[in-house]
């Protein structure tokens, strides 16, 4: 039996899996982790710690039909300056309740569009985090930035913020496909972004490209992947475009029988795959790259590469809280979302409220579950004795997680030494195979496509 049939009959063209950002995922939270409950985990921080910041900004200029991420359109600064006031008051909050001695190791902000903001907010903002605590030295700052909405006083305000990175986003170069999923952007609105990205100092630049996207063929996707070649980026992350027109209204816009298969969405993906590859670039986990000496490079090569909610990370601190609407914090506790609609999410900070809306206390298994499909997605092995001093789990308990796999799995994965290892040519199964170890069941619209 071929490769592709071997995919074909383990469901890889069929599936609807979680990404597995985190676990249990999004859809598994639920009330009753509140305002006192994350005060709590909150106050439980060690003293003089360092914690990763997520900032959440959920506007855009104009609204991509693609983007299934919770944003609105803002054509006027007036409601952008509003939040970024209750952004502040949010914070002012967190800064009574967080230990003394924290600092942030890691800090990102994301959308929307965080370039939205003008100069004078980018640095009012910053401002409210570094009276929140101080970067810590050698701290990692990324910001999400549109190539259409960025210019040199903005640049040069996140330069002043400590921003180290910044995370370009480009989707596909392709004139039609680009007008089919309402997002116009050209190669030289791209490259001038970059360049002054470079001049003003940013050392580390990373880039987001889609497959799977209507129109695309593996002429155009490799277009495209030679024109982000030739901007040098650090990192590349190629995801696969989520088609939930049922979750993302604004997805109905892009005709459904302009869209790849999932076998030619297979095929676009080793197309762009082989050209990073070719290139020089390190494969990291099922979908980014990054050049020798990146830091995420530098993780996988070291055993210390982990997944959150921006995919895969060198960052493997205990406590990432999330600031802004439907913007999610992970506590070795367990999970807590503030409110996604931004209406009332500012209305209970002014109100002087915690706007947490759900979230998810960790149990033993989820502990242990969700450190085994993370080591997966990360290093597509899992060392079980690693795990089990990891998880304060039993080895009988492990033994009991992983038993049958192999025959699930047949010639897919194997266990040798305490050691289980998806085989490097079932890697595109990965979401498949760490689905097998997941203990909570949710439809499969509430998932994208595997491949």
């Amino acid at each position: 039996m071929d490769n592709l049939a071997q995919l074909r009959r383990l469901g890889l063209f069929d599936a609807r899996v979680p990404r597995y950002t985190s676990y249990p995922t999004a859809p598994h939270f639920v009330g009753g982790v509140d305002a006192d409950t994350v005060s709590g985990w909150i106050g439980s921080i060690p003293e003089g710690s360092n914690i990763s910041l997520y900032l959440h900004v959920p506007f855009c200029r104009r609204l991509c039909w693609f983007c299934a991420c919770r944003t609105q359109g803002s054509p006027s600064a007036a409601p952008v300056a509003a939040y970024v006031d209750t952004l502040k008051t949010e914070l002012r909050h967190l800064a009574t309740i967080l230990p003394r001695g924290v600092r942030i190791g890691h800090l990102h902000w994301g959308g929307g569009t965080p370039t939205l903001l003008g100069p004078e907010m980018i640095a009012d903002l910053a401002r409210a985090i570094e009276d929140l605590a101080p970067l810590a030295p050698g701290a990692e700052f990324s910001v999400e930035i549109d190539p259409n909405e960025i210019d040199q006083p903005r640049t040069d305000a996140l330069a002043r913020a400590g921003m180290t990175r910044a995370s370009i986003g480009v989707q596909d170069f392709d004139p039609l496909i680009q007008q089919t999923i309402g997002r116009p952007q050209t190669y030289q609105i791209t490259k001038t972004a970059v360049d002054m990205l470079r001049a003003t100092g940013i050392a580390s630049l990373n880039v987001d490209i889609l497959y799977g996207l209507p129109h695309q063929t593996r002429a155009r996707i490799a277009e495209s992947v030679e024109l982000v070649l030739s901007l040098s980026p650090d990192r590349v992350a190629l995801f696969g475009y989520a088609h939930v027109p049922w979750m993302a209204k604004r997805q109905t816009m892009i005709p459904t029988d302009t869209l790849p298969t999932p076998e030619e969405r297979l095929n676009l993906f080793n197309t762009a795959r082989q050209l990073f590859v070719w290139d020089g670039y390190d494969e990291i986990g099922i979908d980014h790259f990054a050049r020798p000496g990146d830091r995420l490079q530098t993780a996988q090569r070291g055993g210390r590469l982990r997944r959150n909610f921006q995919g895969y990370t060198d960052d493997a601190m205990d406590v990432l809280i999330g600031v802004g609407a439907s913007s999610i914090s992970r506590y070795p506790q367990g999970y807590a979302q503030n409110d996604a609609a931004t209406s009332r999410y500012q209305a209970a900070v002014r109100g002087g409220l915690v706007p947490i809306k759900r979230g998810h206390v960790f149990t033993r298994d989820d502990i242990l579950r969700g450190r085994l499909i993370e080591m997966l997605m990360c290093d597509f092995a899992a060392d079980l004795g690693r795990l089990a001093t990891e998880t304060g789990a039993a080895p009988t308990e492990i033994a009991r997680l992983v038993d049958g796999v192999e025959s699930a799995f047949p010639g897919i994965v194997q266990m040798r030494d305490d050691r289980l290892s998806i085989l490097p040519n079932a890697r595109p199964l990965t979401r498949i195979i760490a689905r097998h170890f997941d203990g909570y069941e949710a439809p499969q619209t509430a998932y994208s496509s595997a491949v």
